[in-house]
């Protein structure tokens, strides 16, 4: 691997903790400004003097309306996040169409999905999204930023507690430190840690300086964590309130003598069956029934007809099937999660790493990173429905019951990103490239 392809794979490794990597200011220095675009441009231009990159738009009578947040609508909504332009494309779940696409000047790989749909009703509610060194909260509404939290760490992953009060995130090295935050927008201390766990002396396997927390789903009474630790080959169940560490299981590797290494995971909306990724493209099945007193249930390779390089999961609303993302064969795996077995594969035609539930659980989204594509998967047909163009290298995905308004200067500016115009002011998220949480920094 190169130099520049290692910086395209893990743009954050080098970055110091306010961001600034030597990628990112690399990639800076061949950009094209945000800022000198919009100013530079006859069409950006018009779009200024209505008021567009302003946060304000003209509704047709002549007079410019502020639209911060104001202009959004109670509409479902799927968030598409372009890793490779830093926009949003904005997908009508009802009718499966690309409404907008808007330059956000950031890009998220892994935005917290499990419970945001039903949470995230308001225009001031926030998606939580992985960017830079740290974690962010964007408003559904306006897409604006409303807290910022950094972790000492360029790969993170959180995940929002069922009652929407709370986000907790993994941060692995070298912050080897799971937090909660604050995410009740009427509280005095909303965007602040209210927890803090480091696991630095639990140490690693190898020279890892400790365990490489990944990634974070919550059980859906909201009374555990469950954080797969790459590195030390464990899945540790974490008390929400207590913000601790309440149980701690091996992750048994599929042969003697090697790492299992786990990686991703996601825990049915029953609570009974969480199912975990791991070395090498092993999809775990365990028992939550318990939910402090994980047991495992069965490992599938795709010696079991599991599809090469299991990354990460969504479970679907009958908490019986588990939609597995393995881009090792450009396609999905289908697990049935109370049989043990592999119920078939979804052909994609390309690479996908991630996706996100519809808000009414009935479709699932997934971003197709190697044709700028989301592929629509209907659960009850377990079929593709729709393949959608999106902007450019889209990966991470969530969904809400809001629609932001629109922002005719940022659209504008996607517009030109899709041209091939690069912008300078984006910021990056761990993965931009084909990699996942397997992949060390």
């Amino acid at each position: 691997m190169t130099d520049r392809d290692a910086d395209r794979l893990y743009p954050n490794r080098s970055a110091g903790a306010d961001g600034d990597g030597d990628a990112q200011q690399a990639a800076s220095a061949a950009g094209v400004s945000r800022r000198g675009l919009l100013a530079g441009s006859a069409t950006a231009g018009a779009a200024l003097t209505a008021g567009c990159s302003s946060g304000t738009s003209d509704d047709g009578s002549g007079t410019t309306t502020e639209s911060d947040g104001q202009g959004a609508s109670g509409e479902p909504t799927v968030f598409v996040f372009n890793t490779g332009d830093a926009t949003v494309s904005l997908i009508d779940p009802a009718t499966d169409e690309v409404v907008d696409t808007q330059h956000v000047g950031l890009s998220s790989s892994f935005p917290s999905n499990q419970y945001t749909p039903n949470r995230t009703t308001d225009p001031e509610d926030p998606l939580w999204l992985n960017v830079n060194r740290g974690v962010r909260a964007i408003t559904a509404g306006s897409l604006s930023e409303v807290a910022h939290v950094e972790t000492g760490s360029g790969s993170n992953w959180q995940e929002l507690t069922p009652d929407g009060d709370s986000v907790v995130v993994s941060a692995r090295e070298p912050s080897h430190t799971n937090y909660r935050i604050d995410a009740d927008r009427e509280s005095d201390t909303f965007g602040e840690i209210t927890g803090e766990l480091d696991r630095t002396d639990e140490g690693g396997r190898g020279g890892n300086d400790g365990p490489g927390p990944c990634d974070v789903t919550i059980h859906p009474d909201g009374g555990y964590a469950y954080v797969p630790d790459l590195f030390g080959d464990t899945l540790t169940v974490i008390d929400v309130e207590a913000f601790d560490i309440e149980t701690q299981v091996e992750v048994p590797p599929v042969e003697d003598g090697d790492a299992s290494a786990p990686w991703m995971g996601t825990i049915a909306p029953s609570g009974d069956r969480l199912i975990l990724e791991h070395q090498p493209g092993t999809e775990s099945i365990w028992d939550t029934s318990e939910p402090a007193d994980p047991t495992l249930l069965a490992q599938l390779t795709p010696d079991d007809g599991l599809g090469k390089g299991a990354l990460t999961s969504e479970v679907g609303p009958e908490s019986r099937i588990g939609y597995v993302f393995t881009p090792g064969t450009d396609d999905v795996s289908v697990v049935d999660i109370r049989d043990e077995s592999v119920a078939g594969r979804i052909d994609l035609g390309g690479s996908a790493f991630a996706g996100t539930w519809g808000p009414d659980h009935e479709k699932l989204y997934v971003p197709v990173q190697t044709n700028d594509e989301v592929a629509v998967i209907d659960h009850e047909s377990r079929e593709v429905v729709e393949r959608l163009s999106v902007g450019s290298a889209p990966y991470g995905a969530t969904a809400a019951r809001v629609r932001p308004a629109s922002d005719e200067g940022a659209s504008l500016v996607a517009a030109m990103a899709a041209l091939g115009l690069t912008l300078e002011d984006a910021d990056t998220t761990y993965c931009i490239g084909n990699c996942a949480c397997g992949h060390e920094l």
